[in-house]
């Protein structure tokens, strides 16, 4: 491998020494967790690798990546699409400075590789690892590319996807490798667990419980609708809700449940997803990626409620699949009601054989393996073949 100043290094001494990664993209855990996913394989693999986030500052940012042991950097960059004029002005003029900030960073961290995920922070680090010779892939996580990864598509050596007919350009087609969509290995290592071990019979728990993950951000018409869905249910005290909110509704949600002495857990963001997941009988969420990838290697059933502004309605197209295959219900937001979700619930706590037939279907599409593969291909790309990949211990 050719180092940063042009030293070639041999693969012992790469070996010794660790691989150097940067990790561009966040600002939603739709980007964020796919990211961590990769990171926690490349330091399973090598310990001694340094794992770099670069990222714009947002609140899950901070949050999430302070509970791990990766470095992080901020860059001055910030999104345009979806803006005002007067906005997307301003957003321009930062461009320069951004991609400056990413200069410095590279020549001062000296990667190894940069691994572009998708958010707007990824397009300056992405463009200075073009323009300094640095290896660069990209991770798309929806079935729809992001603006960001439609434009970054040329610079990048490879392209991973989590979805096999995600729409690059035919001509990006030898760039592109079929992976899916990374898990954090806490949430893989769980799943495989509660897979391989027995069960506890839906008639011996004293609750049905229902997890509604609005994403990272929490989704003001799913609460209100759960909220609602209340009315509805003739046994409420029969359900146990476990309602992730967002920061905005979590006081006010919390206050309903406690009014109607139902049993519940609210938060505005849980850190502990693989308990979360693994306790739920049924998924209420969003369709994001990396929700969607989550509940395909946990085997949870699921309603999904595409959220209806998506850009170019992704979530709508991640989720299709799935339902077409009775491996998920959607209803979509013009329809959601109380009322609705009522049914749903308690058509699911009555029915257990086809619940347990959703929970298998959506095992299939599953890739628990997805950080893996992208792994090894990077240390192929790194090391143009002339060592063999570490494996996993």
């Amino acid at each position: 491998m050719t180092g940063f100043g042009g030293k070639k290094e041999s693969p012992e001494e790469v070996i010794f020494s660790g691989l150097r990664i940067v990790i561009a993209g966040g600002g939603t855990g739709g980007h964020l967790f796919p990211g961590i996913a990769i990171a926690e394989v490349f330091m399973k693999r090598q310990p001694a690798t340094r794992v770099l986030f670069v990222t714009s500052g947002k609140r899950i940012e901070e949050t999430v990546l302070a509970k791990t042991f990766f470095e992080k950097k901020l860059i001055s960059v910030e999104g345009i699409k979806g803006k005002g004029i007067f906005a997307k002005l301003t957003s321009i003029f930062r461009l320069p400075k951004g991609l400056l900030d990413a200069l410095r960073l590279l020549i001062g961290f000296k990667p190894d590789i940069v691994i572009g995920m998708g958010a707007y922070s990824a397009g300056p680090v992405i463009l200075g690892a073009w323009l300094l010779r640095i290896h660069r892939v990209i991770h798309e996580q929806n079935s729809i590319p992001g603006l960001t990864n439609r434009l970054l598509s040329g610079l990048a050596e490879k392209i991973y996807v989590s979805f096999p007919d995600t729409g690059f350009k035919s001509s990006f087609k030898h760039k592109i490798d079929f992976t899916g969509n990374p898990v954090r290995n806490e949430i893989v290592q769980r799943a495989g667990l509660d897979q391989n071990s027995h069960q506890v019979p839906q008639d011996e728990k004293r609750l049905f419980t229902l997890l509604i993950l609005g994403g990272s951000q929490g989704a003001h018409s799913i609460n209100m609708a759960v909220l609602d869905s209340i009315y509805y249910l003739k046994n409420p005290d029969k359900y146990r809700f476990v309602h992730q909110t967002g920061i905005k509704d979590a006081d006010a949600v919390s206050k309903v449940y406690q009014q109607h002495h139902i049993v519940s857990d609210v938060a505005p963001f849980f850190n502990d997803m693989a308990d979360r997941y693994r306790e739920a009988d049924l998924v209420i969420c969003r369709s994001g990626a990396t929700t969607v990838a989550e509940l395909t290697v946990t085997g949870k059933a699921v309603v999904f409620i595409p959220f209806p502004f998506a850009t170019d309605g992704h979530q709508v197209v991640n989720a299709k699949a799935l339902v077409a295959d009775g491996a998920a219900e959607m209803i979509y937001e013009k329809d959601l009601s109380g009322k609705i979700l009522a049914g749903k619930m308690a058509y699911y706590a009555e029915n257990t054989e086809v619940k347990k037939s959703m929970e298998s279907k959506i095992q299939k599409f599953g890739h628990p393996d997805a950080a893996d593969r992208i792994v090894d291909d990077i240390y192929r790309i790194i090391h143009n073949n002339d060592y063999e990949t570490p494996c996993a211990a």
